[in-house]
């Protein structure tokens, strides 16, 4: 069993925050792979659901995003888990927008929401880091953050929300590389190849020239044939002598 947390902060007025794309997360999934309608428990919302095998809590903490940790801590106690088995999908200034990043432990780099878990369950817990960009200045991160995203935003947040989708088998599965993959394939999609140019086929041999006829000489006339002598032997000898 595992217990998947988004981050974010309750009510209609937060909900397009970049500090809200934990909760679009887990709605994502929820709504793609048929969970069980939300409820309220430990503090925030809970939804359940199977990746085959694999039994999967969905939690969105509606204790505002400073005391997140508080309804993580009571989660996992009820389900007696251990903070290996619970996975955040939070906002990451450190990213640019549409990166994702997988992480498991480490520190809380500033971030309240992670701060507060922290103090409750320890650092020794699952991360999945998504970029929302960062606006320049550090005193400009509580603001930027509390902001929603810009009308330019929703192509690639859309994307990166079908990706997650796609790849939450694999990150049930424990192979965050195909899950990353899966959001890469859909921030990336593969272009369609370039068909290639047909072979020039080779140009024709010109056919060769008709050989002229032998001209044929024109046959020499036969001689005509003497007619027939009619006349007789004497006749011949008189006209001899004339």
């Amino acid at each position: 069993m595992q217990l998947w947390v988004g981050l974010g902060n309750p009510g209609e007025k937060y909900a397009g925050n970049r500090h809200n794309i934990g909760f679009m997360a887990l709605d994502r999934i929820a709504a793609d792979h048929g969970f069980a309608p939300w409820r309220a428990k430990f503090q925030g919302e809970l939804s359940e659901g199977r990746f085959g095998s694999e039994r999967i809590v969905l939690l969105k903490p509606m204790t505002f995003m400073n005391l997140s940790g508080q309804s993580v801590g009571e989660a996992m106690r009820f389900f007696k888990l251990e903070p290996p088995d619970v996975t955040v999908f939070h906002d990451e200034i450190d990213l640019a927008p549409g990166k994702l990043r997988c992480k498991a432990g480490g520190g809380h780099a500033g971030h309240n929401g992670l701060r507060s878990i922290h103090e409750h369950i320890g650092p020794h817990y699952d991360r999945v880091r998504m970029g929302v960009g960062h606006p320049g200045r550090k005193e400009a991160v509580p603001g930027w953050v509390l902001k929603d995203f810009a009308k330019h935003d929703a192509e690639w947040l859309d994307d990166m929300m079908r990706g997650i989708s796609d790849g939450a088998g694999e990150l049930a599965s424990g192979d965050a590389g195909r899950f990353m993959n899966a959001v890469a394939r859909r921030m990336q999609p593969a272009r369609p190849e370039k068909a290639q140019p047909a072979a020039a086929k080779p140009a024709a041999s010109p056919a060769p020239a008709p050989e002229p006829e032998p001209v044929s000489k024109p046959k020499p006339e036969a001689a005509p044939e003497p007619a027939p002598e009619h006349r007789s032997p004497l006749q011949r000898l008189v006209d001899k002598f004339r």
